[in-house]
C-alpha cells in the first residue's frame, strides 16, 4: 500500500511495527514456555526497532532475574527509569535486585518512588503492600529479624 493511500484512510502496512510486536510476542510465549535464553533474544531483536520500549526493557529486566543475570537485568530497569523516572514497575523490580545486592538505601529509595505513584488494581495492591512492609524494615532493621521476602510474581 502505497503513502498515499494510507494518508486517504487505508490501512498501514505491517512493517516494523509488526515485527517488533511479533518479536515480543514471541518473547512472552518463549518465558512461558520457561526458555529465557531464548526470549532474551527476541526481546533484544525487539529492541533494535525500539531502542526505548518500555514493555520490552521490563520483560527484559524479569527474564535477565531469572536466569541469574542480576547486573544485566538492573541496567534494564536503569535503562526504563531513565526514559520515564516514574515507572512504577521498574522502581518496585529494581528495588528487590538492589535488596539481593545489599544495597539497602537504593533499594528504599526505589521502593519509596513505587509507593509514590503506585499502579492500579488488584495485583498492584499485593505489590504495594509487600513494597509497604519491606520499606518498614528497612527504615525499621530491629523490628522483623528476618530479611525481606522476594517480591510476588505477577503473572508474567
Amino acid at each position: 500500500m502505497s503513502w498515499l493511500s494510507r494518508l486517504f484512510g487505508g490501512k498501514p502496512e505491517t512493517g516494523v511495527k509488526a515485527q517488533r510486536l511479533d518479536y515480543l510476542n514471541e518473547a512472552l510465549v518463549l518465558e512461558r514456555q520457561g526458555d529465557y535464553d531464548a526470549a532474551l533474544t527476541s526481546y533484544r531483536l525487539a529492541l533494535r526497532d525500539q531502542p526505548n520500549d518500555l514493555t520490552v526493557l521490563q520483560n527484559m529486566a524479569i527474564a535477565f532475574s531469572r536466569t541469574g543475570r542480576l547486573d544485566e537485568a538492573v541496567r534494564a530497569y536503569r535503562k526504563a527509569l531513565e526514559i520515564d523516572p516514574m515507572l512504577a514497575g521498574a522502581h518496585y523490580g529494581l528495588a528487590f535486585l538492589l535488596l539481593k545486592r545489599g544495597e539497602t538505601e537504593g533499594a528504599g529509595k526505589h521502593l519509596q518512588a513505587f509507593l509514590d505513584h503506585p499502579p492500579l488494581g488488584t495485583v498492584a495492591e499485593r505489590e504495594v503492600r509487600h513494597a509497604q512492609a519491606t520499606l518498614e524494615q528497612l527504615n525499621n532493621p530491629g523490628a522483623a529479624d528476618s530479611p525481606p521476602a522476594d517480591p510476588p510474581r505477577s503473572g508474567g
